[in-house]
């Protein structure tokens, strides 16, 4: 990305691919591209001579506008499509130029335009985050018996294991891909309905003109092709909003288990990277942290994306504008966002010991529910909760061995055993199903993953 990093960490990662899409020239060439498939349309119904729409096509292309001449007409005119426009008539001549954008209004050509752009964005965009889910499936699979701490409200709940953990991160992101995937649809449309969506200029031929366009571009033909209608945009950008916070969870995690009490889990940390000016000691978190901001990016143009819907009469020009910026911009956040999720967990490292040892910090205490459930066999899951709860407070306070305390219980001795104690004591005959999940979730989508090509 030389010349085009914004964040530190762009210098040795790649491009996406995404910011090249919506340069001026890219969307410029798109708008022609919108323009040829119009006059082509329009020869196949009449509108327009064949060979006057063949020339409008071979003039639409950026190499033979004089660009420098766009630019100063932007100027002069302050209308985003009109000194374009004009340009493509002056290099199809006065004869196929006066066909050109025939009985179309500029919103039909540049959102139908901006249409053609969404899906190469999204295409690169899905494609990364498959090869994240991909990743994720596999971190399950293998991991799947892994133990480690549970936690909840930032402290220990049961044991898991650490593929139950991605099964959980996997089964969030699966789903938010389905959501983008039915989310882009609606946005990949043809609007060409004319100045209100009447098809007022166009006349009969007008629907089947959208019809033939969306053929030709490979989209679809937008049933009520009026100006006003907006929403597929705002919820394209809610779901790119909700894959955002997807990853972002999953950053939350690893940057939180990357932490020096915890340990157990740490982003790539290449040879020669520098944490810190003065503390040389530092691993840092930085890529976790750049998704983690990029989330949040994303996450805050979704409530606008909404705001843009409601604008009164046929068309608003802002709210346009400002739905196609932020699109322009969550996608391009959203492809950053996939390159550095990709690399940190292709090359997460993780540490199965120090999870094991974590495990033990509470002296046993984080097998409190399954000593519980032994005893509420017998004496009811409500009173086996209270003399555990007791017991447990008791250890957590004066910082006692859990099994000692247990073991001076007549409550407890009476029902259970020290074998049977020491076995309900350990982690490992308390992660329930965690392994089975895990391994569940990874063949569900390696499955969903087959099902899409």
């Amino acid at each position: 990305m030389a010349g085009k990093a914004t964040r530190f960490t762009d210098y040795n990662l790649p491009d996406a691919g995404i910011r090249s899409l919506f340069t001026t020239e890219s969307v410029w060439q798109a708008w022609l591209d919108v323009e040829a498939a119009l006059a082509r349309a329009q020869a196949k119904v009449g509108i327009v001579p064949a060979e006057q729409a063949a020339v409008i096509e071979d003039a639409a292309h950026l190499s033979r506008m004089d660009t420098h001449r766009v630019r100063r007409a932007l100027a002069e005119q302050g209308h985003p499509l009109m000194p374009l426009i004009s340009e493509l008539v002056r290099v199809a001549g006065d004869k196929a130029g006066g066909y050109v954008h025939w009985g179309a209004t500029s919103q039909n050509v540049m959102q139908t335009g901006h249409a053609l752009l969404l899906k190469q964005a999204h295409a690169i965009v899905a494609r990364l985050h498959e090869e994240v889910v991909a990743i994720v499936a596999d971190l399950a699979e293998d991991n799947a018996d892994v133990l480690m701490a549970g936690r909840t409200h930032g402290q220990h709940a049961v044991p898991i294991t650490f593929g139950f953990k991605a099964a959980v991160w996997l089964d969030e992101l699966v789903r938010a891909h389905q959501r983008a995937e039915a989310a882009i649809q609606p946005c990949l449309t043809v609007m060409m309905g004319g100045a209100v969506g009447t098809f007022a200029a166009l006349g009969q031929e007008g629907p089947q003109v959208q019809e033939l366009i969306a053929e030709d571009l490979g989209l679809q033909p937008m049933p009520v092709p009026s100006r006003a209608l907006l929403d597929p945009f705002a919820a394209y950008a809610s779901a790119l909003a909700l894959t955002s916070a997807a990853a972002a969870r999953v950053c939350a995690d690893v940057a939180s288990l990357m932490q020096t009490e915890f340990g157990e889990l740490s982003e790539p940390v290449p040879d020669g990277s520098i944490g810190s000016s003065t503390m040389p000691h530092k691993r840092n978190p930085k890529l976790t942290y750049d998704v983690l901001q990029l989330s949040a990016e994303i996450r805050a143009l979704a409530p606008i994306a909404v705001e843009a819907l409601v604008h009164p009469h046929e068309a608003d020009g802002g709210a346009t504008a400002l739905l196609t910026d932020i699109l322009e911009r969550s996608l391009i956040a959203m492809g950053d966002l996939f390159v550095r999720l990709r690399h940190i967990l292709a090359g997460l490292a993780v540490f199965p010991e120090r999870m094991r040892r974590n495990l033990s910090l509470s002296g046993g205490l984080i097998s409190s529910e399954a000593i519980m459930i032994a005893l509420a066999d017998v004496v009811g899951r409500d009173h086996a909760h209270v003399i555990v709860h007791e017991d447990s407070m008791r250890a957590a306070v004066a910082g006692e061995d859990f099994l000692e305390i247990l073991s001076r219980d007549p409550r407890v001795t009476g029902l259970l055993d020290q074998t049977h104690l020491r076995k309900l004591l350990d982690p490992a005959t308390h992660a329930g199903l965690a392994s089975v999940i895990a391994q569940s979730a990874a063949q569900r989508a390696h499955r969903y993953l087959d099902g899409l090509t």
